[in-house]
């Protein structure tokens, strides 16, 4: 009995450790086999573990260890990625070499904005080759010059190998681990690059048609949709990694942040692209205003971004506010009865689904993920969004050639009906006009008439004109020797008469009258010559000197003042009112008192005397020579030869 039992129990322990070791078999990560028959492979489900380094300070040895090597865990679930973007991350895999195979084979990531993977390659003995590269690395570095990331893998030796990553990026990246034959590859490089070509391509057609269009007609809203397909080709050439190649090699911190810039310019262009294509500002000025107010925040967004944070640019999700204004004011436009703003909700109606099907899959949705569609839906629908808008662009100007045709035709039909209205003034102003001028040919030969009767009286004016003007010349003639003879009448009565200072200031009004007198008197111009000796030289030419009147000897250079060596030299009283006061004098033979003088002159009394008083005295001594003037010569001898002192 005892036996049986024992025997028993031994097939119960046997059955039992056959059990765990299906089980453990069965749990195991499974082993990819490398077959000539299967060119490419891609590592999903359980054949992919990860493993989370929050602190991101796990080594190599540290993973290996059993105490974290157990904490490896399958994702069963979409494509694996770095949920948490503080931490970096370990993948492995399990590959089975096997040398019979004829091809070279390569691992390839296949997200090209991760910041640094680190493959750790095993080979036959155990031993691990560190390979690091990713976007914030020189691209010259990497082992080919592609924009995904690829590794060679040796396939010498018959093992299986466990291949390590380690994987940090400051944005959400996919880990899509292939393995693939070098001819695959090469392949499906050749056809992924004439894809980007004809894709790029587009976007250049697009943008040169548009910027030639902006260039003819200068509407601006070629200008922002040029700048739109520009901004969205280089957020493609980012995602794709294209521009990290061909664009900017040796400048690896732009990866960081460019695909932000890109995105912030489809943004605002597409806005502005908006505003002006549907004329928001004139069909609907208060979703324009929200448009203007949308521009603005998405700015102070990027400039935060740009200044505090490039990490921020990760949140691509803001984008969903623009596209979604852009989306409803296509549809508030075309709900009034704009018609090209149906094109215009069709392209973004495109581009809608392809940013909904990214943040799908970004919040790990099931069931949306279609292999290389699903890859490439964000660059399908902006090339749907640019054809659609192109459509848009064509049909606002073909609306705008119908309306302009149609303006053209009624222009035409306007300029008929003037034609014919001309036509019939024309011929009713012709009828007008030979009556006209047949009563102007009638009026015309009485005005003739009358304009030979008006020349023969012309002509007689013309003779009484020619008699007028010789009598006029005979009566010019007889005023000016009546004026001369006046002006010598007034001057001799002046000379030789009591006149008034009123009477007296006609003759003398200004100090320019009376210099002209004393110049007349002093040296005598009457005379040939002038009369003019020099007082120093006795030179008798001369310049005019630097005062009124005034005379400047050409030999020796004196100039002698019109008022030096008369009686009015050194004088402060005005020189018509010296000129008076001397006159007065003279024609009273000095019996004048300085009370008299003053009143007349309006001059202070005192001065009056002392003035006077030496006038007098020069009358006194020149007694007999005045007595033996003439009348004519008044009192002119008085004023001659005389240096008097200052009053």
């Amino acid at each position: 009995m005892n036996t049986i039992v024992s025997r028993v129990r031994g097939i119960v322990v046997f059955v039992g450790i056959l059990l765990l070791i299906a089980v453990s078999v069965t749990m195991a990560q499974p082993v990819v086999q490398i077959k000539d028959a299967v060119d490419q492979h891609m590592f999903t489900g359980r054949e992919i573990e990860f493993l989370e380094d929050t602190a991101g300070n796990y080594t190599l040895a540290d993973v290996r260890k059993p105490s974290l090597n157990s904490q490896f865990q399958s994702l069963t679930k979409n494509t694996p990625q770095n949920y948490n973007l503080k931490a970096a991350y370990w993948y492995r895999i399990r590959i089975g070499h096997d040398p019979a195979s004829s091809k070279n084979w390569i691992l390839e990531f296949f997200d090209q904005t991760i910041d640094e993977i680190t493959m750790y390659l095993p080979d036959e003995k155990g031993n691990y080759i560190a390979r690091t590269t990713g976007d914030q690395y020189p691209f010259k570095q990497r082992e080919y010059n592609h924009k995904n990331f690829e590794i060679n893998i040796g396939n010498n030796e018959s093992y299986e190998g466990t291949y390590y990553f380690r994987v940090k990026s400051h944005q959400t990246a996919d880990v899509i681990v292939v393995l693939r034959s070098v001819s695959r590859f090469i392949q499906y490089a050749l056809d992924e690059y004439f894809i980007f070509g004809i894709f790029y391509g587009m976007v250049l057609v697009f943008s040169f048609y548009n910027l030639m269009m902006y260039l003819a007609v200068r509407q601006v809203q070629y200008l922002y949709y040029v700048l739109y397909n520009l901004c969205v080709g280089l957020f493609e050439m980012c995602i794709d990694g294209v521009a990290y190649q061909y664009l900017w090699p040796n400048a690896p911190e732009w990866n960081q942040y460019a695909y932000g810039v890109a995105l912030y310019g489809v943004s605002i262009f597409a806005l502005q692209f908006t505003r002006t294509l549907l004329y928001t500002h004139r069909k609907a000025p208060r979703l324009d205003r929200f448009i203007v107010f949308v521009i603005i925040a998405r700015t102070v967004f990027f400039g935060i971004c740009l200044l505090f944070n490039t990490d921020w640019f990760s949140y691509k999700f803001v984008e969903l506010v623009p596209l979604a204004v852009a989306f409803y004011s296509g549809i508030y436009i075309y709900r009034q009865g704009y018609r090209p703003a149906r094109f215009f909700v069709l392209g973004y109606a495109f581009l809608s689904i392809g940013f909904i099907h990214k943040l799908l899959l970004m919040l790990h949705v099931d069931g949306i993920n279609f292999g290389v569609i699903t890859y490439y839906s964000l660059s399908i629908c902006f090339v749907l969004e640019m054809v659609f808008l192109s459509f848009a662009i064509g049909d606002k100007v073909r609306i705008l050639k119908k309306r302009k045709d149609k303006a053209q035709r009624e222009i035409i039909r306007q300029m008929t009906l003037n034609q014919k209205l001309k036509d019939t003034l024309n011929i009713e102003l012709e009828s007008q006009v030979k009556e006209r001028t047949k009563e102007v040919s009638e009026k015309s030969a009485i005005i003739e008439e009358q304009n030979r009767e008006l020349m023969d009286v012309n002509v007689l004016l013309q003779q009484q004109k020619e008699e007028i003007s010789q009598m006029n010349l005979l009566l010019a003639q007889d005023n000016e020797v009546l004026q001369t003879n006046v002006v010598k009448v007034t001057r001799a009565r002046v000379m030789s008469a009591e006149v008034d200072f009123e009477e007296f200031s006609k003759i003398y009004p200004d100090n320019d009258s009376c210099f002209k007198f004393l110049a007349g008197i002093k040296w005598n111009e009457s005379t040939e010559g002038g009369g003019y000796i020099c007082k120093k030289c006795g030179h008798d030419h001369y310049f005019h000197g630097h005062s009124p009147y005034s005379r400047r000897c050409a030999k020796c250079d004196y100039d002698e003042s019109v008022i030096s060596h008369t009686i009015f030299q050194n004088t402060r009283i005005p020189i018509n009112k010296a000129f008076y006061m001397v006159f007065l004098i003279y024609t009273t033979k000095g019996k004048i008192s300085s009370h008299k003088l003053s009143e007349i002159l309006s001059i202070r009394q005192s001065t009056c005397w002392a003035y006077g008083s030496r006038i007098k005295k020069v009358m006194e001594d020149r007694k007999k020579e005045l007595a033996s003037s003439k009348n004519s010569e008044g009192w002119s001898k008085l004023i001659l030869d005389h240096v008097s002192e200052p009053a």
